[in-house]
């Protein structure tokens, strides 16, 4: 799923004119394709997470990259740069859901969802392979089915990130994340308990 990262293409000369010379530039290109590089497969997962079509998933992941080289110098490093990311992530995540709410819901096919398997040290039967995928592939359908606010904790806790990190990401606090995890779990036990 490595694809070629577009940068945006920006006018170098307001660059120019906003800062003291090409260094910034230079500077700030070199930041964005390291962020890039370093949260691709966690803005991957989370996109997964919110969109089932793979082509608007490639869409959204540009959508998600020009949003963030256009954040870039307003980042204060007030918090985490993962948290940075993800937070624009889940902004332009939320406007695509709100828009995707009021155009017609299309039908979420298995099929749809791409073929990612995290590799163990041990390669994988084929057969645990298929089980693997068949899982992530009916977590995917599950949490798409949930709430907006069940969805974006859900994303964010399955990649790993603290309470406090999820709070940060999406403003609320950290007790408000514990609630919506709960019931976000709470929720996808059904789904997954009423597919099984």
């Amino acid at each position: 799923m490595n694809k070629a990262l577009k940068l945006p293409a920006l006018k170098q000369d307001c660059f120019l004119t906003a800062t003291h010379g090409n260094s910034y530039v230079l500077d700030h290109q070199q930041t964005f394709t390291q962020w890039m590089t370093e949260h691709e497969k966690l803005l991957r997962h989370i996109i997964t997470g919110f969109e089932a079509k793979p082509a608007l998933q490639d869409e959204l992941f540009q959508e998600i990259a020009l949003n963030i080289w256009r954040a870039l110098p307003s980042f204060r490093h007030d918090s985490a740069v993962k948290t940075f990311v993800a937070r624009i992530a889940h902004n332009v995540l939320a406007t695509h859901v709100a828009k995707a709410v009021r155009t017609v819901k299309a039908d979420h096919d298995l099929s749809d969802m791409p073929h990612e398997i995290e590799k163990d040290h041990q390669q994988p039967t084929p057969f645990q392979s298929l089980d693997q995928q068949q899982r992530q592939q009916k977590l995917a359908q599950a949490i798409r089915q949930l709430k907006l606010d069940q969805q974006q904790v859900i994303t964010l806790a399955l990649e790993g990130m603290s309470y406090q990190e999820i709070a940060d990401v999406l403003s609320i606090s950290t007790n408000l994340v514990g609630v919506r995890l709960q019931r976000a779990k709470a929720s996808l036990s059904k789904i997954l308990g009423a597919h099984s």
